[in-house]
């Protein structure tokens, strides 16, 4: 019968082969699979995180801490480093070749006044002429890849008040000569017409003072001073990184180490950056400090250990010569005009060297890596209601970051200087 049921079927199609049942698949074939699947699981996640630790401001400080309580602060830190290391490498294959961007239009230079015409009273007085800021414009850093405009000053609009003269300027500058990607954004600040001040944030640094733990903390711009505002930007490192000193308000919420480079604002107004060996004996003056490690750049020089390789004084945990997001803060000789950088993809020398190229006497780094370092203006929005925005694009921050959200880590802020009395004023 089963012969007969068989020989009773029709044939196949001419060209067609009778379907065949698949059997199990052989061992080495699943082998094969799962090791595929496993590594390409961790691969995916690694970059879905990776982007996400980029584009999403609360995770990198998530990520990094979780990881921390977990594996420890060397092991984040070897994994930070080569994840680092292998981003660079990526960009150097990729990338080497790329021209470096600009971020904003530059106007040409405005042209120099014209000498007086021949036969003109030259006893006649000058027509007086209010001194308005302006920083030197200081061109590229290097000549082998200048974006245009490198190294030109652009006056920041005020908003709020754009019939002033600028309080601020910006540039661009390509500090790395290894790397036509790397970008160092500055602002150049002038003391006489903006007014510094110095926020604790809510957790960092964290207290180690008695007076410290028990400091209250607003964490964010006084609604006072917020009609004012024009500006904040980033602190330092977390007190475990270093355990870098800040005093404000006259309480010390980290005592002052010998060798770290301090940013001070006195009560007379002065601005001051140096190593606090040199700075300790006028602390009765200073209306604030904050540390961070060793100055970069002090009275014109750069560090020398700056010129070395593994050093890890400039980036926490992480090698001088890692290559990520950082930021600094410099004064001119004068002490007039203050420096802040945000850079993107250098190397602590790169970022030292390239404010000193701006104009910065001295130059302290402030914090590092993807989601810390920022630079925000304010303007009006609807309602009067304040509005942040990036100095340049690819800076992630939130709507209401240090005005109306209290802020995790200390930030530096600034304000118009309330005009002078007159000297007419009983």
């Amino acid at each position: 019968m089963a012969e007969t049921a068989e020989a009773s079927k029709p044939p196949a199609p001419a060209g067609h082969s009778a379907p065949k049942h698949a059997g199990p698949p052989a061992p080495r074939a699943r082998r094969r699979r799962w090791i595929l699947g496993a590594v390409a699981v961790p691969v995916l996640a690694g970059a879905g995180l990776w982007t996400a630790v980029h584009r999403i401001p609360w995770m990198g400080p998530l990520v990094a801490n979780g990881l921390r309580s977990v594996i420890g602060a060397e092991n984040v830190t070897a994994l930070e480093e080569t994840a680092y290391a292998v981003e660079d490498r990526v960009h150097r294959l990729w990338r080497g070749s790329e021209p470096p961007k600009t971020y904003w239009e530059v106007p040409e230079p405005a042209p120099e006044p014209a000498a007086p015409a021949a036969g003109a009273d030259a006893t006649a007085a000058p027509a007086v002429v209010a001194a308005v800021f302006r920083p030197k414009d200081v061109g590229p850093s290097h000549e082998a890849w200048p974006a245009p405009g490198d190294g030109r000053w652009v006056p920041i609009v005020d908003r709020a008040r754009p019939g002033d003269p600028p309080r601020l300027y910006k540039t661009l500058i390509h500090p790395d000569p290894h790397r036509s990607w790397a970008e160092l954004f500055v602002v150049a600040v002038d003391l006489s017409g903006v007014d510094v001040h110095l926020m604790a944030g809510s957790r960092e640094p964290a207290a180690t003072t008695e007076e410290g733990k028990t400091y209250e903390r607003r964490a964010k711009v006084p609604e006072a001073h917020q009609a004012q505002l024009l500006a904040a930007f980033n602190g330092g490192f977390m007190t475990e990184h270093g355990q870098w000193g800040m005093r404000v308000d006259d309480v010390t919420l980290v005592r002052a180490r010998e060798q770290g480079c301090t940013l001070a604002l006195h009560r007379d107004g002065r601005m001051q950056i140096g190593p606090w060996s040199r700075l300790a004996a006028d602390e009765g003056s200073m209306r604030w400090w904050r540390q961070t490690p060793s100055c970069m750049v002090d009275e014109g020089e750069l560090h020398p250990l700056l010129r070395a390789s593994e050093v890890r004084n400039w980036g926490a945990t992480l090698d001088g010569n890692t290559v990520i997001r950082r930021s600094a803060v410099g004064l001119d000789r004068e002490g007039k005009v203050l420096f802040v950088g945000i850079s993107n993809h250098t190397t602590a020398a790169a970022i030292g060297l390239g404010l000193r190229h701006a104009g910065a006497a001295a130059v302290a780094q402030l914090d590092v890596n993807w989601s810390y370092p920022k630079f925000l203006l304010y303007e009006p929005g609807e309602g009067g209601a304040l509005t942040p925005v990036a100095l340049a694009s690819g800076f992630e921050f939130s709507e209401d970051e240090y005005i109306r959200k209290r802020s995790l880590r200390d930030f530096f802020y600034l304000t118009r200087k309330a005009p002078a009395p007159s000297a007419a004023t009983p």
